[in-house]
């Protein structure tokens, strides 16, 4: 990967965006596009993106239940699943 390559102006995307769409979509980086030599926006493709939010959320998970370990907010298992069939049978009633 060749990050040089996915840096572009934004005179670039002004006058070829339809180029540039077409290489996020083909090669799924994402490019970065800068304002006055600065970093402004990444531009990425739909699919990627989603893979990337997916993973943050379980990065977001994975972190909240390593804090909740820590801090000995736990449960047997088997308490956990019978308190959610009683409040399942609640609700059925």
């Amino acid at each position: 990967m060749n990050i040089v390559n996915d840096i572009k102006p934004i005179t670039y995307l002004k006058s070829k965006a339809a180029d540039l769409l077409n290489q996020i979509n083909e090669t799924q980086r994402p490019v970065i596009i800068t304002q006055n030599g600065e970093p402004r926006a990444v531009l990425q493709d739909p699919a990627s993106y989603e893979n990337m939010r997916n993973a943050i959320g379980i990065l977001k998970l994975l972190s909240q239940g390593e804090a909740d370990i820590r801090f000995g907010r736990t449960k047997p298992q088997e308490k956990m699943f019978n308190e959610i069939q009683a409040a399942l049978r609640e609700r059925l009633k």
